[in-house]
């Protein structure tokens, strides 16, 4: 329950400050609307964040990555490979159509390969942090 409590949270705290900084400072959203847009996404952080540690976790196990080079392509590949049929099942629960499915995956994709590494970092400083971290 603790790694649950302690993946979760880390990937809330991160994601919530990345995304709301790019909705205000960049998409010019309302701090109101920010909020708004935080608050909806929130729950599905907590439903993916643990699974994706531990997705993670499986990933770097089965590739061994040693050098730095590879624990960047290790984070890009795993955070891709577990994010992207997340958020084309919230694209459709939405209704999205195929073609804006196909636009929103490829422009999150950028997003996905820039923020996997730091926020597998951020995800492993937070696990020594709190005495959770795989050993």
């Amino acid at each position: 329950m603790k790694r649950y409590f302690i993946d979760t949270t880390a990937t809330v705290i991160f994601f919530t400050i990345i995304a709301a900084t790019t909705e205000l400072l960049i998409a010019g959203l309302e701090p109101r609307q920010v909020l708004m847009t935080r608050l909806m996404t929130i729950p599905a952080m907590i439903i993916t964040g643990r699974p994706y540690g531990l997705w993670r976790d499986w990933f770097f196990a089965k590739t061994k990555p040693k050098r730095a080079v590879a624990k960047v392509l290790s984070d890009v590949l795993a955070f891709i490979s577990f994010q992207v049929p997340v958020y084309v099942a919230t694209l459709l629960i939405a209704g999205a159509t195929a073609s804006e499915i196909g636009a929103a995956v490829s422009a999150s994709i950028v997003f996905m390969v820039l923020l996997s590494r730091p926020f597998g970092i951020y995800l492993e400083i937070v696990r020594k942090w709190a005495g959770t971290a795989v050993r």
